[in-house]
Parts: C-alpha cells; sequence; structure tokens
C-alpha cells in the first residue's frame, strides 16, 4: 500500500500488475462504492487485472479507508462532481496516468460516468457496476435502512465496516446523510452522459435494492456508446454476487476497444 499527497490531502493507492499483461492495455483505474475502500474490493482488482492485461489502479477516495477523512457531515450535494472533476484529474496526474479505462462501482460509477463526460479528458472506456444517474426512491428506503442498522449493535456494521476505515462514523455518515439530505433529492447527472468519452459498459444486478434498471436504461438512451448487461440472481455489487459474469464481460469490452485500435 503506498500513499499520494495531493494538496494537502493523503490517498492511499496501490498498482497491481497483470499476471499476463498486454503492453498496449491503458491502467485501469478503480472507483469503490459509497463506503468502500482498496481492501473492500478484495482481490478482484487483481483478478480484472489478470484477465484484460491492465494494470489495475486502486485508491481509496477521500473519507474511506486510510485516506484523508473527511472535513464535513453531510457533504455537499455535488461531492460526486467534485471527485470527478476536481480530485480525479489531480490522481492521475500525480500518477502520470493518462487516457485509462476506468471501472466505478455505484458511487464510483457515477464519478466515473461524470469524469468521462465532463473532465475533458480521454478515457479508453468506462466500466460502471450499480450506476446512479439519478435519485430513486427504493434508494432512499434502503439507504435509511442501512442507517438504522448502523446504529443497532446487533448488526455489527459499524464494526464490520471498521475493519475497512480509519473513521468509520464518518465514512458512513458522509454517505447516508448526504444521500438522505432534502437538497440531494434533485441530484442528477444525466447531462453528461452525451459527452462521455470513449464507450461504456454498464452492469447492473437485476435484484439491485439500490436502484431499479431505469438507471441502466437511460445510460443507454444518453450515451453515445453503451453495452448492457443486466445479471440475474444478483444485488447491488456484481463484482461480488457474479464476479466471473463481470470478469468476462470487462475482458470482452477491453478486448474489443484494443483490437479496434491496431
Amino acid at each position: 500500500m503506498k500513499q499520494l499527497d495531493i494538496s494537502g490531502n493523503t490517498l492511499e493507492y496501490v498498482r497491481l500488475v497483470s499476471a499476463h499483461p498486454r503492453p498496449d492495455a491503458p491502467p485501469m483505474v478503480f472507483l469503490h462504492e459509497g463506503l468502500g475502500s482498496i481492501s473492500m474490493w478484495r482481490d478482484f482488482p487483481q483478478q480484472v487485472a489478470d484477465a484484460t492485461g491492465c494494470e489495475a489502479i486502486v485508491y481509496s477516495r477521500y473519507g474511506y479507508g486510510r485516506s484523508t477523512a473527511l472535513r464535513s457531515v453531510p457533504r455537499d450535494v455535488r461531492y460526486m462532481h467534485d471527485e470527478a472533476l476536481r480530485d480525479l484529474p489531480l490522481i492521475l496526474d500525480a500518477l502520470q496516468v493518462s487516457e485509462p479505462f476506468l471501472f466505478g462501482h455505484s458511487d464510483g460509477g457515477s464519478i466515473s460516468l461524470i469524469h468521462a463526460g465532463g473532465a475533458g479528458r480521454p478515457v479508453a472506456g468506462t466500466i460502471v457496476l450499480a450506476p446512479h444517474v439519478f435519485v430513486e426512491d427504493v434508494a432512499l428506503e434502503n439507504i435509511a435502512i442501512a442507517g438504522a442498522a448502523f446504529e443497532n449493535p446487533e448488526t455489527r456494521l459499524r464494526e464490520r465496516l471498521g475493519r475497512h476505515h480509519k473513521d468509520v462514523d464518518g465514512a458512513f455518515q458522509g454517505w447516508h446523510r448526504t444521500w438522505l439530505s432534502p437538497a440531494f433529492r434533485s441530484w442528477n447527472i444525466e447531462n453528461y452522459l452525451p459527452t462521455i468519452q470513449g464507450p461504456v459498459l454498464a452492469i447492473q444486478g437485476e435484484d439491485d435494492e439500490y436502484a431499479t434498471m431505469e438507471q441502466l436504461e437511460r445510460i443507454a438512451a444518453g450515451a453515445p456508446d453503451v453495452d448492457l448487461v443486466k445479471l440475474a440472481d444478483c444485488r447491488h455489487s456484481p463484482h461480488k454476487d457474479q464476479p466471473g459474469a463481470v470478469i468476462e464481460a470487462t475482458a470482452s469490452f477491453v478486448a474489443r476497444i484494443l483490437d479496434a485500435r491496431d
């Protein structure tokens, strides 16, 4: 695990080399969900790196893992815009990465879409798992349920998350309170979809407890080049519930893009 210092903030990150590197493959940058971190990905990024030939760059966003804690809770409702348009470009420049693949889950998927559509920087392609482009009632209902579980010692949710975050209360409440704030109800990033750089692979489970398939349908309607994968027997974390299907789809997507360059 390494640390990156940017504008007085510290990010933990790791770079994982593929067991089968493809010389023409750019790095793939992983952006985790609203309660995620490097450690919560487990060995999934390495599996993707091995299957695609891409180096995997994985980091804990501000407020998560061992990265700099959040300075305010709840966050500004545009926190995903800030991470996509301000923070991610600085991180990529510091790591000397240009035209990467982006791989984002949930909040990380939304950040990836905003960056690909609004940062004005080239990306090779964007893979998103269970992304949000607008706020649905089902998301808010289940976030409220998660909040009750976090406060209930019998669920051990705080304890489990505490193994992955140095500031577990800040990490949880930064997500929970922001999403449930009245100002966040109108959050929407569909305006970034038509200008997304490069192809998009959007994957979602049919049993996603935080979203309906309307999320994927709007991405397909708004972005120029989209492949959709809808997975049965799969909830909000396709890389955990259906890892084989996600890796296969990602490897095919990456190969198609890189082979077209030859």
